[in-house]
């Protein structure tokens, strides 16, 4: 099982040029870990390409259905004070903003204090930070984009 975030996860529901590096790792280990957030900040980027006329209407449901499903199979890290204290040290320890310090807390809750764990993350500083508290991020700096990766 790996923990992933949302900028992974996107391209497993939109195709975009990370799709092709992302879904072999999701059949290679089909286990996902997500913190709560993630269907949420899915379901915005989809709204987002709309809104953008890069989606229509009905590609919009099929993308939150697909969400829906894969939802319904991974392990969610749901929120909790130790989840909020944790983020909170993220922020000052690293350069994140506030959702990505909530995703890699998540992170941190579901490894547990070994953190010898992959975190499956197209996000450079998140990337940055995942490796530096000890995860083995993937798909590796060839996969990462700075920020979020770009959208359709």
């Amino acid at each position: 099982m790996r923990f992933w975030d949302t900028s992974g996860v996107v391209p497993l529901l939109l195709q975009q040029e990370a799709s092709d590096v992302v879904r072999p790792l999701l059949e290679s280990d089909p286990m996902i870990a997500a913190w709560w957030g993630t269907p949420v900040e899915c379901a915005s980027a989809a709204a987002r390409l709309r809104r953008e006329g890069l989606l229509t209407v009905d590609e919009e449901v099929q993308v939150l259905a697909l969400l829906e499903d894969l939802e319904g199979a991974w392990f969610e890290i749901r929120p909790s004070e130790p989840l909020r204290r944790e983020a909170g040290r993220l922020l000052r320890t690293h350069s994140l903003k506030a959702a990505d310090a909530l995703q890699l807390a998540a992170a941190i809750t579901w490894a547990g204090p070994d953190r010898k764990s992959e975190i499956v993350t197209l996000d450079e500083r998140l990337a940055l930070a995942a490796q530096l508290e000890g995860f083995t991020v993937l798909p590796g700096p060839a996969g990462l984009t700075e920020d979020r990766p770009p959208l359709p």
